[in-house]
């Protein structure tokens, strides 16, 4: 095992070589073990094959039509540019704020993320375009996604007894839109500020939950696999419109539908993102896109359609429940989403989870982002 020799005042300890670099070996192979679990890639929690991002969606104007990209930045707060601005109609009350399931005709809106190239000095701006058959024929609105807000008149906006101050944008975007819609409106920019999250299950958290003009949550999450189902509902043969349940994220290889109702936690591109509740369902998913009215026939009934065996959460019992919502894990950072990554179910609930947030939903009609 070794031994000592001295010389003068100063003792040395002599170390058997085999037992140095035995006890090498072990610390060099503790070290790589514990190195390997630190980056180990994330696996499913039924060590299934992980699921893929097939559509990636950005709703920069609340319920107006999504922009659908090939990828985003994703935050706490969820998409950058996702819904931090909202339009509100001008009635002699006050401003009301626009919901889709209340106003079918802003689905007569498109919207496009247009970003700079790399030797332009822009910063990213919006276009819109009005594209109803009854309307006016106008020019598309270009708008930047990060207005300068120095000398912006403030205002208040509550959505859902959650509230927050945003801007008044400046006259010729308000004209636009009112222009459009027939009656007058104002386009409202949030800027830096947020609404706070007011489920009652996520008030003791350690996190903080804070979003944009998004109805509930930073993200909506759906599975492809479930509106295969949806669209089997129709006598015809038609497939239903993703887009009119207005997913932020869509994902494709579940293996049965419905399987996210149980879903509690994602694992893409190396970001936690807890899923914690269900996503309910209003009368927006009726809309006829062409027309920006009420559908013709079985498109105009998917809200009914899916009432007969959809109303799986007894927090809010009478509505059906189409995806999932999504929320970010305290003390991760930005980190960009794309078309193509895998999605990983780390965490699935034995139950379904319950609506918890205490609104006047019924008249404010719920999940119309």
């Amino acid at each position: 095992m070794g031994g000592t020799t001295r010389s003068g005042d100063v003792e040395y300890v002599h170390i058997d070589p085999r037992l140095f670099y035995s006890c090498l070996a072990i610390l060099l192979a503790a070290y790589y073990y514990y190195h390997q679990i630190l980056n180990a890639p994330p696996r499913s929690h039924d060590g299934s094959k992980p699921l893929k991002i097939s559509e990636i969606y950005v709703y920069p104007i609340k319920s107006l039509r999504g922009t659908r990209v090939k990828a985003a930045l994703a935050t706490k707060n969820g998409f950058q540019y996702d819904r931090t601005f909202m339009l509100l109609k001008v009635t002699p009350e006050g401003l009301k704020n626009m919901l889709v399931a209340q106003y079918y005709e802003m689905t007569q809106f498109l919207t496009s993320i247009e970003q700079p190239t790399v030797n332009e000095k822009k910063k990213p701006s919006l276009k819109v375009d009005f594209v109803s058959p009854k309307g006016p024929k106008v020019d598309p609105l270009i708008i930047p996604l990060e207005p300068d807000t120095t000398n912006l008149e403030t205002l208040d906006v509550t959505m859902h007894r959650s509230s927050t101050s945003a801007f008044k944008m400046p006259t010729e975007y308000n004209a636009w839109f009112s222009k459009c819609f027939g009656y007058e409106v104002v386009l409202a920019y949030l800027g830096p500020n947020r609404r706070d999250v007011l489920f009652e299950d996520l008030k003791s958290s350690l996190d903080e939950h804070q979003i944009t003009f998004s109805d509930c949550a930073p993200y909506m999450v759906a599975s492809k696999t479930s509106l295969s189902d949806v669209s089997s509902r129709f006598s015809d043969g038609k497939e239903m419109d993703m887009t009119k349940f207005r997913p932020n994220i869509v994902v494709e290889g579940a293996q049965e539908p419905w399987q996210e109702d149980f879903w509690a936690e994602l694992n893409i591109n190396g970001v936690n993102v807890p899923l914690a509740h269900n996503c309910v369902r209003c009368r927006s998913i009726n809309v006829d896109y062409a027309t920006g009215e009420q559908a013709p026939g079985e498109e105009g009934e998917v809200l009914k359609k899916l009432q007969k065996d959809r109303r799986v959460d007894p927090g809010m019992k009478w509505s059906p429940v189409f995806g999932r919502y999504g929320y970010w894990k305290k003390n991760q950072g930005p980190k960009p989403f794309s078309v193509g990554d895998e999605v990983f179910v780390t965490k699935v609930n034995k139950e379904r989870t319950t609506w918890t947030w205490k609104s006047d939903w019924g008249a404010e009609e719920p999940a119309a982002q």
